[in-house]
């Protein structure tokens, strides 16, 4: 393993402007990509301008010491990782310095995300035609280092095909500028190509996707010769790109999606080059082992999908329907709804995480992710593939470009132990023949990395190769850019990220039935596709605080690095104590966005309960976790004296001194005590009698923190002929236990609820808070896995909504006819679902869409000292633009306590519970002590949200 020089590090540090770091975090971040590797380095660079990279080339050169530039790291061969230093260009080198709508380019830094190029290109009809998958988070440098390509290749080409100028430096320092004719290149480059043209000219296949190795052939005279095409591709190991001058495409104004069924994914891909002549934008194809859980496509057992293009919808639309006619499918239909077309391609976009899982739960890699052949091969290709998998024992879910011919796979390789990675490396071996036998190249998208240079001779012959080795010298002669990479590469069996995990499962505490009860495999989910790493808000919850923070330790990926490099024991030496793993944590808002955004489904809020509950074991905790995290506990014995407790807690001195002993930060407001709580108030009323029993669950904010949100639903649930059944005293979720970490107590608080649940067993429990919901759900189960009445109590969760959908199917809400605004819980959008909310409020007559996100105060998460500007920053992102740009008069809706803090807190707005609206719509019971239309309001004194 790589450690850091102390030489190297100061010199760097007195020689840069950007950062620069050899701590274990920042080395433990960058040891992986998305691809099966790890290597670590002895330091990260976060270079602020070229001078910066410049800078860092000639002190590495000095040292003798490897550079690997590094952009969203997202690379699946393994090239963005190295033993010497990290470039991370993706900090501060993410300008668009021009974009000219005349001569449709823009010159861009190395570390503008493609969507952001995208964005600003926007307005002008314009866009840049490559667009993997990763387009949310990848930058334009890392496009150029791999030559991506994206679903619109069919169009719009490669990146290299998009390339019109680069400069560059190399190792040591020098700067060029590389174009087409030669006007800048390193010295004998013009020279290079003469005595090779035959080879040049016959040594490369005819394929649209020909990515591996270096593109030599741009060098020919017929081609310009084009040094900077040459670059593209060349995996950060000639020259690292310090500014990109591009060109963009014209966007056309309309789309529609045409999918087309077929009996199985050879049938579809060889219709697919049938299509090509009816000029689509996309021709993708993907079989039902991968869409497994997606309805609404047409029947069949593969699909195509198949983009058009128009300067109007009838325009579009009609070339759609050419195509479908043209097909021969089995059933097909065309896609014209924007947000329909968008759930399609998310499904495909999100194939590179969601095919890291087989059907049955079991692992899949990449490592063969990306071959291609001529489009005109595919089918018997895919035929031949699918054999070499079966005598192998191995299995795959191929997807991906079929109109280039290019197949993305995950397979089952076990890469665990010797025996697993020694019939990897005959695949490998075999599947490289394979490839080569129909003309094909060993990538067709990512590059060859480690992951398949070792078997460029396959494909190229040891000539080719021995020319690719002689360019790599002339560019590189000191060998110091991405060493190991494309040529002299290391074996494709060295490196592997999963040598340095532990062999046995580690005792944990959660069950993670997902996995097996393997920590290590929860951790082993994230392979690094990094969706968690996109900025601008959306539909997902995931990650508000890489959002806030923009630092890669406080995104899910980085989290799961940090443990993995935890569980390793390499670069954090110190397991369950560590301060780095700690550090990064503690800035999870345990929102679980990731438990449904992240396309593997890593869940790091249970990984961050499971840590905590460990770090601190048999220490001293912080003090908000035994404040927040007993609440339950402490708000029962506050509740007799609520009233004496909110008069103290709104005089300065004692509510300074209260925040500081419960290590709550000084600007936020304690919340106001119910001076009657929820199950005072329903054990005195008097219930109208007859109707069916339903539980309700009186959670521990409903019950003492807005008891109003308890009696509206009370008043909903009797509309609908049910009658509230509160389960017995003692009954919690265990939620604020768990979220600080404190398992031991969650556990017994679990034992106890499940004891006195008692005859209700079973039955439909109705919980207010999704937070509580979403823990009962999920937490409960993995919690206490042995325990059936877990699993039954778990099932039985509903949220108010999904309940009366569920059982009173017949009840209608009354008519409320008012636009809303406000945020969907990040629970209910993560492990719950909002489907039956948004029907419920459709049929009340409750317009508009409530904002995604986190709202930033996630319990106790926004309480806690040190916290504040994240918090402020999440509510921020998505919650509080989407309330001051609501219409006039809009209902603000939040369903969780939190939320509704937040908004109270932060915008000085009220908002309400669901249940709060629809009870107030209601005609008035009018029954003495009953839950009359001002208790349904929320009017009790003491509420304050």
């Amino acid at each position: 393993m790589a450690t850091p020089h102390a030489d190297l590090v100061h010199q760097l540090a007195g020689a840069v402007r950007g950062e620069v770091r050899s701590d274990a975090t920042a080395r433990a971040l960058t040891t992986m990509d998305a691809s099966n590797y790890r290597r670590v380095p002895q330091a990260v660079v976060a270079p602020r301008d070229a001078e910066d990279i410049a800078e860092t080339l000639r002190v590495c050169r000095e040292h003798g010491v490897p550079v690997v530039p590094r952009g969203g790291g997202t690379s699946i061969a393994g090239q963005a990782t190295g033993t010497g230093v990290v470039l991370d260009l993706t900090r501060h080198m993410r300008r668009i310095l021009e974009l000219d709508p005349a001569s449709r380019t823009a010159v861009v830094q190395p570390g503008v995300i493609l969507d952001d190029l995208r964005a600003a290109a926007a307005p002008h009809g314009l866009t840049f035609g490559p667009d993997p998958s990763t387009h949310s988070r990848c930058t334009l440098g890392g496009m150029i280092g791999n030559n991506s390509c994206g679903s619109h290749s069919v169009a719009w080409g490669t990146t290299a095909d998009n390339v019109h100028s680069l400069r560059v430096l190399r190792y040591g320092g020098e700067a060029l500028h590389i174009g087409r004719g030669l006007p800048d290149a390193p010295a004998g480059l013009g020279e290079f190509a003469a005595p090779h043209l035959a080879l040049l000219r016959t040594g490369f296949p005819g394929l649209p996707r020909r990515i591996s190795g270096y593109a030599l052939d741009a060098l020919l005279p017929e081609h310009g010769p084009d040094p900077a095409r040459a670059l593209c591709g060349s995996e950060g190991t000639l020259a690292v790109v310090t500014e990109a001058t591009v060109r963009l495409v014209a966007t056309p104004a309309a789309r529609a999606l045409a999918v087309l069924g077929y009996a199985d994914e050879t049938a579809a891909a060889e219709a697919a080059p049938g299509l090509l002549p009816y000029g689509p934008l996309t021709v993708e194809g993907m079989a039902a082992d991968l869409v497994r859980g997606t309805s609404g496509l047409p029947r069949g057992g593969a699909w195509l999908f198949v983009e058009t293009g128009g300067d109007h919808p009838a325009e579009a639309r009609g070339r759609a329907e050419e195509i479908l006619r043209a097909s021969e499918a089995l059933d097909a239909t065309v896609v014209t709804d924007p947000a329909g077309m968008r759930a399609l391609w998310r499904v495909r976009e999100d194939a590179a995480g969601t095919a890291t899982r087989m059907p049955d739960g079991s692992e899949a890699w990449p490592g063969w992710e990306d071959c291609a052949v001529p489009p005109a091969r595919l089918g018997p290709y895919l035929r031949d593939f699918r054999a070499l998998l079966a005598e192998h024992g191995l299995r795959g879910t191929p997807y991906g470009h079929f109109g280039d011919g290019c197949i993305h796979v995950r397979i089952d390789f076990d890469l665990l132990t010797d025996q697993g990675v020694a019939r990897f490396r005959r695949f490998s071996e075999d599947q490289a023949a394979l490839v080569v036998a129909h003309g094909g190249s060993l990538s067709g998208e990512h590059g060859d990395g480690q992951a398949r240079a070792e078997l460029l001779p396959r494909m190229y012959g040891e000539e080719m190769v021995d020319l690719f080795t002689r360019f790599k010298d002339l560019w590189d002669p000191d060998g110091g850019l991405n060493p190991g990479i494309l040529v002299r590469p290391a074996r494709l069996d060295e490196n592997l990220r999963f040598a340095v995990l532990p062999k046995r499962p580690v005792d944990v505490a959660f069950g993670y039935p997902q996995d097996g009860g393997d920590f290590s495999a929860a951790v082993r989910r994230c392979v690094g596709v990094a969706k968690c790493r996109t900025e601008k808000p959306g539909t997902d919850v995931m990650c508000p605080s890489f959002r806030a923070t923009g630092d890669e330790a406080h995104s899910t990926r980085g989290r799961a690095r940090l443990l993995h490099e935890m569980l390793a024991g390499e670069v954090i030496t110190d397991g369950w104590r560590s301060t780095e793993v700690r550090d990064a944590l503690d800035l999870c808002l345990s929102c679980k966005g990731c438990r449904t955004d992240c396309p593997v489904g890593v869940d790091m809020a249970t990984y961050k309960a499971e840590f905590f509950h460990h770090h601190y074991k048999g220490r001293l905790r912080p003090a908000a976790h035994y404040a927040m995290g007993g609440l339950p506990r402490w708000l029962r014995m506050a509740a007799p004296f609520a009233r004496v407790l909110n008069t103290l807690a709104a005089a300065g001195p004692f509510a300074a001194l209260a925040k500081r002993l419960a290590g709550i930060d000084p600007r936020r407001t304690l919340p106001v005590l119910a001076p009657r709580t929820f199950r005072r108030w329903f054990g005195r009323r008097r219930a109208p009698g007859g109707g069916t029993p339903v539980v309700l669950w009186p959670d521990t904010f409903t019950d003492h923190l807005a008891p109003q949100v308890g009696r509206a639903a009370v008043r909903v649930l009797e509309s609908a002929g049910r009658t509230p059944v509160l389960p017995p005293r003692g009954v919690c979720c265990g939620l604020t236990y768990v979220s600080t970490g404190r398992l031991d107590a969650a556990r017994a608080v679990l034992r106890r609820t499940l004891n006195r649940m008692g005859a209700l067993d079973g039955a439909p429990v109705v919980v207010l808070e999704p937070s509580c919901a979403a823990t009962l759900r999920t937490d409960l189960p993995e919690l206490l896995p042995d325990d059936p009445r877990a699993a039954r109590l778990a099932s039985s969760v509903r949220t108010l909504a999904q309940y009366l959908e569920e059982y009173a199917p017949d009840w209608a809400p009354p008519r409320l006819d008012r636009p809303v605004a406000g945020q969907t819980h990040c629970h209910q959008h993560a492990v719950l679902g909002d489907e039956a909310e948004r029907r419920l409020r459709a049929k009340a007559g409750l317009s508009g869409e409530l904002s995604g996100g986190c709202c930033g105060l996630a319990g106790n998460f926004g309480f806690e000292k040190g916290h504040w500007e994240v918090s402020v920053a999440c509510a921020e992102d998505q919650l509080l633009p989407s309330v001051r740009e609501a219409e006039p008069g809009a209902e603000l809706l939040a369903d969780g306590f939190s939320c509704r803090t937040q908004l109270d807190q932060l915008a000085g707005r009220r908002s309400r519970h669901l249940a709060e609206v629809l009870a107030e719509g209601l005609p008035p019971q009018g029954q003495p002590g009953g839950p009359g239309a001002s208790d349904a309001q929320g009017n009790s004194s003491g509420a304050t949200s």
